[in-house]
């Protein structure tokens, strides 16, 4: 029946096609016809055709070409289609991904370096790391819908502070290298010291970071054996110990930190969480900072990330510390509740006076590992430990037997051996048994295990090294040698509580770990109830698709630094991301190293300084910077090494060409680059962005734009065509990786070819190599290679699935979407700044500031009262002071706008109700939102507006999809007095 079926079909077909095309062009129809028509740009962009008519003749016009044409300045529009293959379906796209991943090959990696296989619970993988309700929530900076995943990484911050005993911890930084060079930073910053020493014993990624960022801060760093280093200069700022060391080396450091302390040195001490349920803490030698990674907490290798890095310290170090921090708060009702703390975004505020550049964390893996210590508790945690250490104890005595040195005198789960062979004897052994290992330069082979390890895996790094008799055998020949070498049996063994908290003791089977799980994430407003309108920030669909080729095992389970011809799979996704990337933005190279925007920045701006340097012209270090710029901007430029002078704007918010003209001529000698965000931070497309380039590139400096707007631009406008040098390129933004609740980022730069030499190196896997001898790095940025790679794939699926056209399209949508919003708010706000023809780009700022003095209402009024309505804020009070910044992005559709526009119109009157005296000026819906559900059914409801107006302000706000803030107002103020960092006690009705 099949076969007469289409028999009969393909005559039909046959017909179908007119005679003129029955040629060389039949077999083409043909394919045609049985192609998946799903079409992925219909399903990314919101607005239907017939809505997008719709909201173009309410602006004034008749298509998105025409409206594309009169918003974007023609000296620099892409005069052609962007050379992108065409876009590839859903469903052959996930073929096509993994036949890319199957060419990366899985080993069995025992490398080490930081970096260690562990087994991600299927629970925690299926309900955080692949649930939209986890991973598309933004940043919580509205903490009121937000307790959710502040309670997550607050246990974070508990779990780093009880494993390593500091007393306060932060909620994650990009990665163990990353963590370490902000530590010493912040020894310089305590004690105004030049010098820093670092041991030779530590990874060698974190070693090339903290080089890295001490040269462009102008500090000295001096490595070798830290248990003999002279303190009594008293010109070291702070000391880096690794502990276990990268060998595996387990050595006492009290006396160091004795030394140390006594001489004013502070010590910064790299650790290893798993190691330390069984290991005294870096507080018990008397360290002042914890960093590592808790990558090995239920997040997998992934090719080197995205993995949350750990930051840890005293009490006393707090104002000091880096990133963002979780603190304990109260809300209007005297209830607890969490929000960020302390300077989180203070290099928004300080700009060039900023500590620290950082404005990414790595929420979501932090909130993976937090759940892993959740879910295993204490004492699994410590089952596991336990485990791996015996596993490396029996590795280790299966040496000796054979004539192999152990070169550690203690270890917890890495070894260091001198073979009693040739070492390319083992490398063939292990290779027969695609097994990876440590090779040291000079003949010695490092092992480190993990937690997947079992007894198959023992017996096959036994017979590497020459053993070949069983695990079982082993045991009963060498249990007391065994026991001479474990740590449990050393002064080192741990005897201090930790976890003890009811958190870590109450969720350990399925049912309740899912239930706490989808309790936090309810807390939270995410993309699945509704629109995120921040501007800058870009919270656009993640789609599923997009997402899917994260988890394959050929992506997730490779070590960072395996050879390379084990990593094809990954390095043609980068070929073929840094091809479509480059085509994109007009530039001839990609870096995927920089895991963050503000790493990107950082990373383009010292790229500029090599190549400066490589011209005999190292003496520029003036860095220009718009007042309407990102606070990252002057933030990294001064951490890169440069002096920053900034360049004013007009009333409008367009650059001050006069004032541009005249700060380039007077510093014309020193000018290094002109720092610039296209379009405008003030959400237009300024006209004169060329002739800005021009003027830049004719006094010798270079123009860094920052990509975080970009899309504004993609299919438009090319950054590299009209005068820009280099580029970070926000993929948590434009590229559709979501931002996780606070991170993970990822920024790429890309930089023209005279910048390509420059761009960032590494020194166990060089993503310059094939630069060959013309490589100039000035250095590394990130502790992985490639960055977070196991995140590239989603970048890549969005492009690929798009097309040429669908990425156009999404930015004309991007544009449309944000005019449309401007004008229907227009006769309620003020649009603050408007380009040409009265158009916005593809976000704008609305000026609240005038409702202070009319109704004493602030942004953040607006802010929590757009919680009742069931949404997110715009982005408050940036760039101007009493405003709010609205990015709607091409993924919300006309319903979704509209339901936001309503919102904002009924905020409006409830304030012109304040204004004209119906309602009170300090007891209002706006002042005391917002309001939660037990506030709203308390049988006392005293205040001067009913509850149906507090709870359910708009026809749309319905019960059935009501989403109710579990928090009310919170109070920043006595937060901030009051700094609690960890989990508080449970109260006894709560009591587990």
């Amino acid at each position: 029946m099949y076969r007469a079926g289409a028999a009969m079909i393909v005559p039909r077909l046959w017909k179908a096609i007119p005679l003129v095309r029955r040629s060389s062009s039949a077999a083409s129809s043909v394919h045609k016809l049985f192609q998946n028509n799903a079409d992925f740009p219909s399903r990314h962009i919101g607005p239907r055709d017939s809505e997008q008519t719709e909201m173009l003749d309410f602006i004034g016009y008749r298509t998105l070409e025409e409206m594309t044409d009169k918003a974007v300045p023609e000296t620099i529009k892409l005069k052609r289609e962007l050379n992108i293959e065409e876009p590839t379906a859903e469903h052959e796209l996930m073929i096509r991904i993994k036949k890319i991943a199957e060419k990366n090959k899985i080993w069995r990696s025992y490398i080490g370096m930081g970096y260690h296989n562990c087994c991600t619970p299927h629970t925690i993988m299926r309900n955080i790391f692949e649930n939209p309700g986890w991973t598309t929530q933004y940043t919580p900076y509205q903490p009121e819908v937000a307790q959710g995943r502040l309670e997550g990484l607050l246990n974070y911050q508990t779990m780093v502070s009880d494993l390593t005993g500091m007393e306060v911890a932060n909620a994650s930084l990009l990665d163990e290298g990353t963590a370490a060079a902000e530590a010493l930073s912040l020894c310089y910053r305590q004690n105004k010291r030049r010098k820093l020493f670092i041991s030779h014993k530590l990874h060698p990624q974190t070693k090339s970071v903290v080089e890295t960022r001490a040269s462009s801060l102008g500090l000295q760093v001096v490595h070798g054996n830290v248990l003999s280093v002279d303190f009594s200069s008293r010109d070291y700022a702070g000391v880096l110990l690794q502990y276990p060391d990268t060998d595996g080396n387990i050595m006492d450091f009290s006396e160091l930190s004795k030394n140390a302390h006594s001489n004013g040195t502070l010590v910064v001490c790299a650790t290893d969480l798993l190691a330390l349920t069984l290991l005294r803490p870096p507080s018990e030698f008397d360290a002042d900072v914890a960093v590592g990674t808790s990558q090995r907490f239920g997040v997998p290798l992934g090719y080197g990330g995205p993995h949350a890095g750990f930051f840890a310290c005293r009490q006393s170090l707090v104002r000091l510390m880096p990133g963002r921090m979780i603190g304990v708060t109260r809300d209007i009702n005297g209830l607890d509740a969490y929000r960020l703390a302390l300077q989180t975004r203070e290099q928004h505020i300080r700009r060039d006076k900023a500590t620290s550049n950082i404005c990414t964390a790595q929420a979501l893996l932090a909130n993976m590992s937090a759940m892993y210590a959740v879910y295993h508790g204490p004492q699994g945690l410590k089952e596991i430990a336990t485990k791996v250490h015996d596993a490396t104890l029996l590795l280790a005595a299966g040496a000796k037997s054979v004539g192999h040195v152990v070169m550690n005198p203690l270890f917890f789960d890495t070894i260091r051996l001198s073979p009693n062979c040739d070492v390319s004897i083992i490398q063939e052994r292990a290779r027969q048994r695609e097994i990876n290992l440590r090779y040291y330069e000079d003949g010695t082979v490092g092992i480190s295990l993990d937690e997947t390890v079992r007894v198959a895996d023992i017996e096959d790094l036994l017979s590497t090294l020459g053993y070949h008799g069983s695990a079982s055998e082993l045991v009963e020949e060498s249990v007391q040698e065994i026991q001479s070498m474990s740590l449990l049996n050393s002064q080192f063994k741990r005897t201090s509580p930790y976890l003890t908290h009811p958190v870590f003791n109450s969720y350990h089977s399925e049912s309740r770990i899912v239930r706490y799980m989808k309790m936090l994430e309810n807390k939270d407003i995410s993309l699945v109830h509704s629109m995120i309108p921040l501007g800058s920030c870009t919270m656009k669909l993640n789609s599923t698709t997009e997402m899917m080729p994260c988890t394959l095992k050929h992506f997730t389970d490779i070590h960072p630094f395996v050879p390379l011809d084990q990593a094809r799979g990954y390095a043609q996704l980068f070929e073929e991301l840094e091809k479509d990337l480059c085509e994109i933005t007009g530039y001839d190279k990609i870096s995927f190293q920089p895991n963050s925007g503000a790493q990107g920045e950082y990373a383009g701006l010292r790229a500029i300084k090599s190549y400066l340097e490589a011209k005999d012209e190292g003496h520029r270090n003036i860095c220009l910077i718009p007042v309407s710029a990102h606070g990252t901007n002057p933030a990294s430029a001064q951490m890169a090494g440069m002096q920053v002078e900034a360049i004013n704007v007009c009333k409008d918010g367009t650059i001050d060409m006069r004032h541009l003209i005249a700060k380039a001529e007077k510093h014309k000698e020193n000018l290094a680059c002109l720092m610039i965000t296209y379009p405008s931070t003030f959400g237009v497309f300024e006209e004169t962005v060329a002739d800005v380039c021009k003027i830049i590139h004719d006094q010798g400096g270079q123009v860094y734009l920052d990509g975080a707007n970009m899309n504004a631009q993609v299919g438009v406008c090319r950054p590299g065509d009209y005068g820009s040098d280099v580029s970070h390129l926000n993929l948590h933004k434009t590229f559709c990786i979501p931002h996780g609740g606070g991170g993970p980022g990822m920024g790429p730069i890309g930089v023209k070819e005279h910048l390509a030499p420059f761009l960032p190196s590494h020194p166990v896997v060089d993503p310059l190599a094939s630069l060959g001898t013309s490589s100039k790095s000035f250095g590394v940025v990130s502790a992985a290679p490639f960055g977070s790679s196991a995140i590239l794939p989603i970048s890549w699926a969005y492009i690929k699935m798009m097309g040429a056209k669908g990425l156009r399209k999404a930015t004309q949508v991007a544009i449309l979407n944000a005019n449309y919003m401007s004008k229907r708010l227009s006769k309620h706000y003020h649009t603050l700044f408007k380009g040409k023809n009265s158009l916005v780009a593809h976000e704008f700022i609305i000026d609240v500031r005038p409702f202070k003095k009319t109704a004493n209402i602030e942004p953040v009024d607006l802010a929590k009262r757009l919680m009742d309505y069931g949404f997110h804020a715009p982005t408050m009070s940036w760039p101007v002071a009493g405003t709010l910044m609205i990015e709607p992005t091409e993924s919300e559709d006309k319903q979704e706008l509209d339901r936001f526009c309503e919102a904002l119109i009924c905020i409006r009157k409830e304030i012109q109700d304040i204004e004209e005296g119906r309602m009170d000026i300090r007891t209002n819906p706006l002042k005391m939102a917002p309001h939660t559900q037990a506030q709203v059914i308390t049988s006392e409801w005293n205040r001067p507006y009913s509850r149906e107006l507090a709870a359910f302000p708009a026809p749309f706000v319905r019960p059935e999809s009501k989403i109710w803030p579990t928090v009310g107002r919170i109070d920043d103020i006595y937060g901030d007095k009051h700094l609690v960092c960890t989990c508080p006690p449970i109260l006894p009705a709560y009591s587990f």
